[in-house]
């Protein structure tokens, strides 16, 4: 999956579940693991990971935003 799609489905997860986005990628993650479904569970994950970078208040240290 390409990195647009990622950002598109966590900006996505963030407009639908707000504060709790993280916590449903989570749990779509799990299910595809349950499914046995393990490039499911990459793809969530990595949209776990933007989500998260998402709910920032300000960014890591040595990276600036615009």
């Amino acid at each position: 999956m390409e990195d647009i799609d990622i950002w598109r489905a966590a900006k996505l997860l963030v407009d639908r579940h707000g504060e709790d986005a993280g916590l449903e990628a989570c749990q779509r993650a799990d299910q595809a693991l349950a499914a046995g479904d393990l490039a499911g569970l990459r793809v969530w994950k990595r949209v776990r990971d933007v989500v998260a970078t998402l709910h920032r208040r300000e960014p890591p240290a040595g990276e600036h935003w615009h």
